[in-house]
């Protein structure tokens, strides 16, 4: 018997499967419990459909510099407070409930090193679908994606004990102060980090509003977001308090190149960029900046700045970004360095 393929019958045909896939679908035949697994074959096939999507889009998105060089400390506060329950850490066992998922979550220490740096930074910043991996809860925060690029890559060797130094300090018996002291030192002063900020000197006032604003995503920061977001306002109030009233910036005064100076309390008139010591003084509603530390301020501009290769149009119209894009790129270092003064 022979059957003719005709245009007619292959329409048929598509229809009638996807009439059936949709027919059993609606029956709820099949099992989407996690406690059910995948077959093999599924599995087999998600992850290579998994493995070729990051490879792929790693390699053709991810810029070339996905790993920080140095400042762990706040990927690893994140890493505790979010991660481990999942992963487990060096000395800390992931969650039971957590790898009873379907895929559960895997052993960094060991599935890290199937990965590139520039896999990994992808993994971080976009997620997988349907694995329970998130993207990163902050937009256009590489900065904090390339820290955890670095933290990551150092799991496979990491100790339980230089795990521990990284995420907690000695001192604070306070639970929520002790948390933040972990990234933020027992001091406030950032444990001597490039990326966290020294906290003491500023106004209690302004500490409350940043952790409000982080807590209800105003500003975008994944580490910062996740520590607020848990706070009650009475927590935020003493935190603030608190941090605030430990020595730090504000005694120092700037010093540093005549360009720098000029920034700092002319601004640049040509190219409407207002005066730093406009808003960052002692007494103003926004951070004071007189003793920050240097690499804090660079870091942070040059990620208001966002990518040179996008046209200003695109980038965020808020204050800080505008005002870091006016700042030329050859004056963020001495400035940063003449704010951080002596």
């Amino acid at each position: 018997m022979t059957i003719r393929i005709t245009w007619a019958r292959t329409v048929a045909a598509i229809v009638a499967l996807i009439v059936a896939g949709l027919l059993f679908s609606w029956s709820g035949v099949f099992n989407v419990a996690a406690s059910s697994g995948h077959w093999k074959i599924t599995d087999w096939f998600l992850h290579w459909t998994m493995r070729n999507s990051v490879r792929t889009h790693a390699a053709l998105t991810v810029p070339d510099d996905p790993k920080a060089r140095d400042g762990v400390v706040s990927a690893a506060g994140l890493f505790k407070a979010s991660c481990a329950a999942c992963h487990g850490a060096p000395g800390v066992r992931p969650l039971p409930v957590m790898q009873a998922a379907t895929p559960p979550a895997p052993d960094l220490s060991i599935n890290a090193r199937e990965w590139t740096d520039k896999q990994l930074f992808w993994i971080l910043k976009h997620g997988v679908k349907f694995s329970g991996m998130p993207g990163w809860a902050a937009k256009d925060r590489d900065d904090e994606v390339r820290h955890m690029v670095a933290f990551v890559r150092l799991l496979p060797e990491m100790s339980p004990a230089t795990y521990r130094a990284l995420t907690e300090v000695p001192g604070p018996t306070d639970a929520r102060i002790a948390t933040c002291a972990g990234c933020h030192g027992a001091d406030g002063r950032g444990r001597g980090q490039p990326d966290i900020p020294v906290l003491g000197g500023q106004s209690p006032a302004y500490l409350r509003a940043a952790l409000e604003a982080y807590a209800t995503g105003k500003r975008q920061s994944a580490v910062m977001s996740n520590a607020a977001a848990t706070l009650t306002p009475a927590e935020m109030t003493r935190l603030a308090d608190h941090f605030a009233a430990m020595p730090g910036i504000g005694k120092t005064k700037p010093a540093g190149s005549v360009e720098a100076a000029r920034i700092d309390r002319e601004g640049l008139p040509k190219v409407q960029l207002p005066a730093c010591a406009s808003c960052h003084a002692p007494g103003k509603p926004y951070p004071v900046l007189a003793g920050q530390r240097a690499s804090y301020i660079a870091q942070r501009l040059r990620n208001w700045r966002g990518d040179e290769t996008v046209v200003d149009a695109r980038k965020s119209q808020s204050t800080m970004p505008v005002i870091a894009r006016r700042i030329p790129e050859d004056m963020i270092d001495p400035l940063a360095r003449y704010l951080a003064g002596r």
